[in-house]
Parts: C-alpha cells; sequence; structure tokens
C-alpha cells in the first residue's frame, strides 16, 4: 500500500496520492535507464547461461576419463559464497594488476578499467553472472539426464542414428521440463542481482551498470524513499508474473513430460 502514498515527513505526514509516485518513475530517466540495462543483462545471462550450462551437462554425462572431477569443477562457482565470487573477480578486473590486464600485457594490450568504464561495466557484470549460474544450471540437467533410459540410446544405435540426431530429437524434447524450471529461474535471478554490484560497480559509473534491485534498495535505504521503491516492486512482480506465465503457456506447449 505504501505504494499509493507520498513519502512522510516530520512536517508534512503521509498522504493518499494514488498512482502518482507510478507517474513519478514512468517520468523518471533514471528508471529507464535501469530498465534497459536490465533488460541487456537479462537477455544475455538467460540464453547464454542455460546453453552454456547444457553443453558442459552433455559433456559431463557422457562417458569420458575423469568424469567426476569435470562435474565438481563446473559445479564449483555454484558453492562459492556470493561475496567472495565477487571479490575474486575484483581481483580479476583490477587495472594493472588483474588477472586479465596481465593476460593482456603479454600481447601488448592497454590496460583497461573494466570497472570503471560505462561500456564495459555491465558486460563485467554480465560475465561473473553466466559464470555463477552456468554451474548451477548444469546440476538439474544433468539429474534430468540420469533419468533419460539407457533404451533409448541403445535403440538410436541399433537404427544408425548419428549423436547430434539422438541428442537433438530425443534427448532435448525430453530434457524441455528442466529447461522450463531453469528458464523461469533465471528470468527471477535476473532481476535480483544486488550482491555483485555492491563489491564491484556500486551500479556505476553513471548508472552504467545498476540493475532494477538495486536501485530498489538505494531508493528505499539510500534515499528514504519508500514509497517509489514500493512502486518499483509492484512494477517487477507484475512483469514477472507476466514474463512467467507467457514462458509456461509458450514452452508447456513444446514439453514433454515423461
Amino acid at each position: 500500500w505504501s505504494s499509493l502514498f507520498s513519502r512522510g515527513t516530520r512536517r508534512n505526514p503521509t498522504e493518499f496520492v494514488g498512482t502518482e509516485n507510478y507517474a513519478d518513475l514512468f517520468a523518471d530517466p533514471t528508471f529507464w535507464l535501469v530498465v534497459k540495462n536490465n533488460l541487456l543483462y537479462a537477455g544475455v545471462t538467460i540464453p547464454v547461461s542455460i546453453g552454456i550450462a547444457l553443453a558442459m551437462a552433455l559433456w559431463a554425462n557422457s562417458k569420458i576419463s575423469a568424469r567426476g572431477f569435470v562435474r565438481t569443477a563446473y559445479f564449483t562457482p555454484t558453492v562459492l559464497p556470493m561475496i567472495a565470487a565477487a571479490n575474486l573477480w575484483l581481483f580479476f578486473y583490477t587495472p594493472g594488476l588483474g588477472v586479465l590486464d596481465q593476460i593482456g600485457s603479454l600481447f601488448g594490450l592497454p590496460s583497461v578499467n573494466w570497472l570503471g568504464q560505462p561500456e564495459t561495466a555491465l558486460w563485467a557484470i554480465i560475465i561473473v553472472t553466466i559464470w555463477k549460474e552456468a554451474g548451477f544450471f548444469m546440476i538439474f540437467y544433468l539429474a534430468a539426464l540420469q533419468t533419460i533410459p539407457e533404451d533409448l540410446k541403445e535403440a538410436a544405435d541399433i537404427e544408425g542414428t548419428s549423436r547430434w540426431t539422438y541428442t537433438r530429437r530425443i534427448v532435448l524434447p525430453l530434457l524441455m521440463p528442466t529447461t522450463l524450471f531453469i528458464a523461469v529461474n533465471a528470468m527471477i535471478n535476473s532481476v535480483k542481482l544486488i550482491d555483485h554490484l555492491f563489491i564491484l560497480t556500486k551500479g556505476g559509473p553513471s548508472d552504467a551498470s545498476k540493475l532494477i534491485l538495486y536501485y530498489i534498495w538505494e531508493m528505499a535505504f539510500a534515499f528514504f524513499d519508500a514509497p517509489h521503491a514500493a512502486a518499483m516492486t509492484i512494477l517487477v512482480i507484475a512483469v514477472l508474473g507476466i514474463v512467467a506465465a507467457v514462458q509456461f503457456l509458450y514452452l508447456d506447449k513444446r514439453t514433454h513430460y515423461q
């Protein structure tokens, strides 16, 4: 309800303002910049992390040597605390001293302030997120692959089916329930990132890497503007509900439940 009331002060108590807080948001250029940032962030991290997770799961599930080591290596980023992972990448991105700049210097490339430039700050956050989430999503795919009967693979081998055809025609359709679950979770994760931003960029420079949840926190606890923060929260919940419903309606028709 606070999204429908004004911000109260000692001299001016809170009062009902209807949709005025929502109108203020739509007129706020920073709000639209944050929305643009979040759309880019979600549009890259969701498909890329899901694609990498699927590829890693297919490889880790195949008959390779040291399969347990491969699975552990892929899953390790997931078990790291968010703050620890962010500090690790902060070291990687440090200008001049970081791992990325050290590698670049071997090829004569100049030092780059990855987190201090508007052109690269958001992309640096995107890379950290993909690295963190791909291993997490891989576990769900790996578990789903374990449930596919071996009889299907044996029948495909008897028919002379190629590995690519077997994966595309049999494995991927059977993984659709898992993909639907992962897609919804990835979408939710794309609007709730805040830990990495605190450590890496704090939404800067010039709001270039600021995402919606960080902006809500900033509005509520840095600017003490709870009504506008509540209005943004309502908008986020509404959009997430609509997108999740569309995902279920669209993907569920293409889903094969065992």
